[in-house]
């Protein structure tokens, strides 16, 4: 049976192997991408096709427009007690559930 310190060694061995193989793993992915990368240009090129047309995410940020999701809403409802504001859009929300349901009226908390 093999010692505490030997099982030690073939740990540190095999660690060692096991990162030596994950950065050739790495090495590989790269140079696997960067080959597809370059062909997909050259098609492009070849072809005339944008960013555009390909309709990407890519696409979006070559035309200039926002990233999804940053762009906000106005209020237009507001809670006059707590300060909790409602755009309009999607559900609504608890508080103003609450307040029509005894006997407000949405127009009650227009901004």
């Amino acid at each position: 049976m093999a010692t505490y310190q030997e099982l030690l060694a073939q740990r540190a061995t095999l660690e060692q192997q096991q990162a030596e193989l994950e950065r050739q793993i790495a090495d590989a992915r790269r140079a696997e991408r960067a080959g597809v990368l370059a062909q997909i240009k050259s098609l492009m090129a070849q072809h005339g096709v944008t960013l555009a047309e390909l309709g990407g995410a890519g696409a979006k940020a070559a035309r200039g427009a926002k990233p999804a999701g940053t762009s906000k809403v106005a209020p237009k409802y507001r809670n006059a007690v707590t300060g909790d504001t409602w755009s309009g859009r999607g559900l609504k929300p608890k508080w103003l559930q609450t307040a029509i349901a005894s006997g407000r009226k949405l127009e009650d908390f227009k901004i």
